[in-house]
């Protein structure tokens, strides 16, 4: 095998110049991608990028790799295509809360269900960018958009309860702008054998700016993120005061040396726990936020079980070659 060269970032930057608004959460997702990828131990040519449509979906022409920009929501499918035909690529789905939720919603619920072997990075800035505004499936109640100037009705989708009620095996979250911890969850992403499933919450400065600063202004974000490790207690906030205990019904927030609450209370997080019931929950919390990697758990993948079946479907046929099949039974010569 051919030695994989040395990358930096720069080698994963293409020639194309980058057009997102100034300010633009994706242009520290890009970097954080740019980052990650020299990490991973692959050549430039094992990877490839696919889009659906939107804001997010420009990506794979700031990637000095392979890409595709498929169809507005289909981006799951054309993936799962490109790595059933060469089970050996990197292959990442770059998608939106928009492009992935609503006409993608199927082709993401089912790509996570069967398992495919692909990394999905889902931009969530609750709001269509590209199209100037409208109300996405992650908006929040209340949000006054160009197609909601009432307020939205629509009660937002959780994308970790998705993810994990599609039994999804990864899941991670993290805000835009952390690209640091960003490249390293990726880096994980990939490790990963199945999908995985990254969400990023991504400020659009232009038609929903601030929508996640209730959780990352730097005034707030120790006491309304907490950053998940495995195998650590979950213990957040300024004073490294806080953490998450289970009280017999549901996951809630305390201070440690109030109410004879002491670090022995505070539960340690299992990422790869094979009952997702705990990292449901963990999705479901929103005081604090949880951040990083929620769940990590390798089961047989769709790739495998394709694989087995064809290396058995060949094995039993008659036919070893096209050959085989056109030359079989009558043939005749013109």
């Amino acid at each position: 095998m051919t030695e994989v060269p040395t990358y930096t970032f720069k080698d994963f930057a293409s020639d194309q110049e980058v057009r997102w608004c100034p300010g633009c959460g994706d242009y520290v997702i890009l970097r954080g991608v740019q980052k990650a990828l020299p990490m991973m131990g692959k050549r430039k040519e094992d990877f490839v990028f696919v889009s659906g449509i939107g804001c997010s979906s420009r990506f794979p022409y700031y990637l000095d790799t392979y890409g595709f920009h498929s169809i507005h929501g289909r981006a799951p499918a054309v993936a799962t295509g490109v790595k059933l035909a060469n089970p050996h690529l990197s292959v990442w789905v770059i998608t939106g809360d928009g492009d992935g939720l609503a006409i993608g919603g199927n082709h993401m619920i089912h790509a996570i269900r069967r398992n495919i072997n692909l990394n999905i990075v889902l931009f969530n800035n609750k709001i269509y960018g590209l199209t100037k505004g409208q109300f996405s499936p992650t908006s929040d109640l209340g949000h006054k958009t160009k197609s909601s100037p009432y307020g939205n009705i629509q009660a937002p989708f959780n994308f970790g309860e998705l993810t994990i009620g599609a039994a999804g095996q990864f899941y991670a979250r993290i805000p835009d702008n952390n690209p640091n911890e960003m490249a390293d969850i990726m880096v994980a992403a990939e490790k990963h054998k199945g999908a995985s499933v990254i969400e990023i919450l991504q400020n659009c400065v232009i038609f929903n700016d601030g929508a996640f600063d209730g959780y990352t202004d730097k005034t707030v974000r120790d006491d309304a993120m907490i950053s998940l490790k495995h195998g650590e207690k979950m213990i957040f906030g300024k004073e490294k005061n806080k953490g998450i205990r289970f009280n017999g019904r549901q996951l809630e927030a305390v201070t440690i040396g109030e109410n004879g609450i002491t670090e022995n209370d505070i539960l340690v997080h299992d990422a790869h726990d094979p009952n997702p019931s705990m990292h449901f929950m963990l999705t479901q919390l929103q005081h604090p936020l949880p951040i990083g990697i929620i769940r990590s758990v390798e089961v047989d993948t769709f790739d495998d079980r394709v694989e087995d079946q064809v290396q058995g479907a060949q094995q039993r046929s008659k036919f070893k070659s096209v050959d085989d099949l056109l030359f079989s039974g009558e043939t005749y010569q013109v």
